[in-house]
């Protein structure tokens, strides 16, 4: 879970830089506001794909386990 909070966190502060960039004209802090936005997503999918693995070692039952 704790990756998942950390990429929406990433997404919101990409999302304010892309924001800042494009209100004060400065194109280098709009590509940073992406890459970053981009890097939470990264980061969300990941913490989704690790709750699903925890989730599915949880729920094997031991004799089953190969």
């Amino acid at each position: 879970m704790v990756a998942k909070d950390k990429g929406n966190m990433d997404k919101i502060k990409g999302k304010a830089k892309e924001m800042t960039g494009k209100v004060t004209g400065d194109r280098e802090q709009q590509v940073e506001g992406k890459t970053q936005q981009a890097r939470g997503e990264a980061k969300k999918l990941k913490g989704k794909a690790q709750e699903r693995v925890q989730g599915t070692r949880r729920t094997t039952p031991k004799d089953e386990r190969v």
